[in-house]
């Protein structure tokens, strides 16, 4: 897995309009195949999803890297992730050196990447728990990123959201989602634009889709 693939892939997302320098060094410094499954290494840098086990996938780098980039955050701004699945997206937000807090509700995958967080020495805070009803012990967020598709904008994450913060957040049914970009003007006003076409595992929680 050499430096001239991710290159290649960086340069791809590039073209694709992915043009947010601190974006695009994150995604050529972290090393994507140490978060995919062995059987699927040789795959890393190619831009699709691919599955990481129980159902779950991680994303495809342009999606990664374009709901980064909408989120317009700085170094040193505190973000909360739902859904950590293998950590790759969290890991992106940490090296750009973001506060990362992030929520997975699957507690293998939670304990796997908690493991393989404490190997590459990543500093984020992360636990097993429902995210669709947020972290408020450490809220408010400069941005909250959600890499799964809920059928609704949960209440607790725009109430979680510091003002001038975004969400960012894949809204539909569970076939075919838009990706949502609130942003927080104050307690009450929010504005919102919208991006379609993005497909995401379904989010499951109280404030999301019920497990059935």
């Amino acid at each position: 897995m050499n430096e001239s693939e991710r290159l290649s892939l960086v340069e791809k997302l590039h073209q694709k309009g992915i043009t947010d320098k601190a974006v695009l060094q994150a995604l050529n410094n972290v090393e994507r195949h140490l978060f995919v499954p062995t059987a699927m290494q040789h795959h890393a840098y190619s831009d699709v999803a691919l599955p990481i086990g129980y159902g779950q996938t991680i994303s495809q780098p342009y999606t990664v890297a374009f709901m980064t980039q909408s989120l317009e955050l700085n170094p040193e701004d505190k973000v909360l992730e739902i859904g950590t699945g293998s950590g790759y997206q969290a890991a992106i937000l940490y090296s750009m050196g973001m506060k990362v807090y992030s929520i997975e509700r699957q507690f293998d995958i939670y304990l796997r990447t908690q493991k393989l967080f404490d190997k590459m020495e990543i500093r984020a805070i992360i636990r097993y728990g429902d995210g669709t009803i947020g972290w408020e012990e450490y809220s408010p967020f400069n941005g909250i990123i959600v890499t799964a598709g809920s059928p609704k904008i949960p209440p607790s994450l725009k109430k979680q959201l510091a003002v001038g913060g975004r969400l960012v957040i894949p809204v539909g049914d569970k076939n075919s989602q838009s990706l949502k970009i609130i942003k927080k003007i104050d307690e009450n006003e929010f504005e919102e634009s919208e991006i379609p076409q993005f497909t995401f595992v379904p989010l499951i929680g109280r404030e999301g889709w019920n497990q059935k």
